[in-house]
């Protein structure tokens, strides 16, 4: 697809469990352009980590594998990989070099029995080629660039010596060295307060923006999403269920479930009023029910939502959503 970085299709991920194979990701489907912000939202247990590290092929130590589908990147102007199939020792040099991941919680992804220097200065000399003194001249003014003060000192300090906000822009400075074309960002301010929150959102904000670098930004937090993206893709048990731009998402959401995961978002003024939520909880991959995984939890719910799971339509101005509410009013594409 023309100007498209990213491209995911029919993708499946399972687990093998006690000998038994459970699916977790049924026929994901989704794009990213060139220079854009794609928010992946969606309940914790809805796949969307999981997609992530489908996308980044971390399944080491796990039984996780890709069981079908295809991750089309398109690596430079003349040549679209698929990245299911690549040999492991191609995939590696990807990673950290065109496609970087910043993880949600960064005490778990630093090595707390390195020092930060050492875990910079890493990537910075297998894809850039760097010695070591221009290693270490490239991560301090990469700590630099994400606001971190005195870097000449937090570059000889241990990830424990850190704050969390610090220790999220330690991250933001790693996945950034090397100029990556696509930076996936799996719930990268969950872990702190908000106002650390806001400011890590503005300094990932203005680096997107000077590098035209595309984003996958995966988060539960609609705010976060309103003030970040450009489209968004809504997840429900382990399938796309809607897909629209952010402004259409928020104005006219269709699927009921997104209409329940805005109408569940606190309101400005409304202090006194009960919050909304959705009653049930999603379903775990070994207990699928049959038709729509989101029937036994809607309201607007009907006879055939129970027995088959409804098709992907197409709204006008690109949208999609699989909903049987919509059977009559769009026209089946294929995505």
């Amino acid at each position: 697809m023309k100007n498209t970085i990213l491209q995911v299709e029919r993708l499946q991920t399972e687990f093998t469990n006690d000998k038994k194979k459970v699916k977790v990701l049924h026929g994901v489907n989704f794009h990213i352009k060139k220079g854009e912000v794609l928010g992946l939202v969606g309940e914790s247990g809805c796949g969307k980590s999981l997609t992530s590290l489908s996308i980044m092929r971390l399944f080491k130590g796990t039984t996780a594998r890709i069981s079908d589908g295809e991750i089309l990147f398109q690596k430079n102007k003349e040549e679209e990989i698929d990245l299911t199939n690549i040999p492991e020792e191609e995939m590696r040099m990807l990673r950290g070099k065109q496609i970087a991941m910043i993880f949600q919680e960064p005490m778990t992804s630093l090595n707390p029995v390195m020092k930060i220097g050492e875990q910079l200065t890493e990537p910075i000399c297998l894809h850039l080629g760097y010695g070591k003194k221009k290693a270490r001249t490239h991560a301090i003014n990469m700590l630099e660039n994400v606001g971190i003060p005195r870097a000449d000192e937090v570059i000889n300090e241990y990830p424990h010596q850190l704050s969390g906000g610090m220790r999220q822009r330690v991250m933001i400075a790693m996945a950034m060295s090397c100029n990556p074309q696509l930076l996936i960002a799996d719930e990268p301010t969950t872990a702190l307060d908000v106002t650390i929150q806001a400011q890590i959102l503005d300094l990932m904000r203005q680096l997107q923006q000077d590098q035209n670098m595309s984003m996958l930004l995966i988060t539960h937090d609609l705010g976060v999403v309103a003030e970040m993206c450009d489209r968004v893709v809504v997840m429900y048990a382990g399938k796309v269920i809607e897909e629209a731009s952010v402004l259409d998402l928020f104005e006219s959401p269709k699927h009921p479930y997104t209409k329940g995961l805005i109408a569940s978002v606190p309101k400005i003024g409304n202090l006194k009023e009960k919050l909304s939520s959705i009653k049930g909880r999603v379903p775990t991959p070994e207990n699928m029910p049959e038709g729509c995984k989101f029937a036994p939890r809607c309201e607007e719910a009907m006879p055939i939502c129970f027995q088959k799971e409804p098709a992907t339509k197409a709204f006008k101005g690109n949208r999609h959503c699989s909903c049987w509410l919509y059977d009559d009013e769009m026209r089946d594409v294929s995505v």
